[in-house]
């Protein structure tokens, strides 16, 4: 009896499984039926909303061309106007990426994203705090007039040509042509030397002469030599100063005025002014001495020194 009670309680259970399995999968076919139905009634929207975003694609590279095309006589720096052009192409985007949810009926996924966009860029900015600070520094120096693409530059012991100015970093090349990639923030917080602000260059040369020369002869020859070499402009002059006894000459520098807007330029000036002191002095027997260390070994030391070997 129990046993026949048993199986007719399994029996019961099976019928309901079955009959729940079955209510689920009609709820699944429903859904499905569900969804499938909403998608083809809104198959027009859909095509509409990828219309609209490929046309938004394509706007946004058209309009970035024309606002750096429109800033090209206007706004001297490169990096200025491909900044503005994907400004301008962002907004574009996002603006087709609004419209296209709206026309899919989004609108409540439209004002979601807008009211946790705060939030969010609060959390991204914390976590990218120093990304976000190179991203500005590129901002700032996009728009200095101080610096720009092709300028000679020197900072943080490194010196070259200003090659790029992009948001996140700075690129120049240095004369062994190899690339330094700077952190715009590392530009922005320390000094920067710019040879390229000034079209003229002032040159420093140091030199001596022997005690026996005549000085005045030498501040003459020299500031001749280098006149008839390097043209002075207005308000310029070459200046000839002597500054110390040294241990083996009287010292003096010579600063004249180059046309120059690298480093280069100013190493080029010096070398051919240093090619037209050495002939000059040459000419002239005047005496540019060095350093001379004598050593005296005589016969006293040696005699000590043999009879000391010889006592031992």
């Amino acid at each position: 009896m129990i046993f026949l009670q048993d199986a007719a309680t399994q029996t019961d259970n099976a019928a309901n499984t079955s009959t729940e399995l079955k209510d689920s999968g009609t709820l699944i076919l429903d859904q499905l039926a569900g969804w499938y139905n909403s998608f083809i009634s809104h198959l027009p929207n859909i095509g509409i909303a990828i219309l609209v975003l490929v046309i938004s694609y394509f706007l946004a590279k058209w309009v970035s061309r024309g606002v750096q095309s429109l800033l090209h006589n206007k706004v001297s720096q490169a990096s200025v106007r491909h900044l503005a052009g994907k400004a301008v192409a962002i907004v574009v985007v996002l603006t087709g990426i609004f419209i296209a949810m709206s026309v899919l009926q989004l609108d409540d996924a439209v004002q979601g994203i807008i009211a946790g966009a705060g939030i969010s860029g609060l959390v991204i900015g914390l976590a990218l705090q120093g990304s976000m600070s190179n991203i500005i520094s590129g901002i700032i120096l996009s728009f200095r007039k101080q610096v720009k693409v092709g300028d000679w530059i020197e900072t943080t012991d490194f010196s070259g040509e200003v090659i790029q100015i992009q948001l996140d970093k700075f690129i120049i090349k240095q004369a062994d042509n190899n690339m330094v990639i700077l952190p715009n923030k590392t530009i922005i917080d320390n000094p920067l030397k710019n040879f390229s602000l000034t079209p003229r260059m002032r040159v420093v040369i140091s030199c001596g002469v022997g005690y026996k020369m005549d000085l005045e002869f030498v501040k003459k020859l020299t500031i001749d030599t280098l006149s008839e070499k390097f043209k002075q402009n207005d308000g310029e002059e070459i200046e000839f100063f002597y500054q110390e006894f040294g241990d083996s000459s009287i010292n003096f520098i010579v600063r004249f005025w180059v046309d120059a807007v690298k480093n280069k330029q100013n190493l080029q000036a010096q070398s051919d002014a240093i090619l037209a002191m050495k002939k000059i002095y040459d000419a002239n027997d005047i005496n540019v001495p060095f350093p001379i260390r004598t050593l005296e070994f005589n016969n006293k030391l040696q005699m000590d020194g043999t009879a000391r070997k010889e006592e031992e």
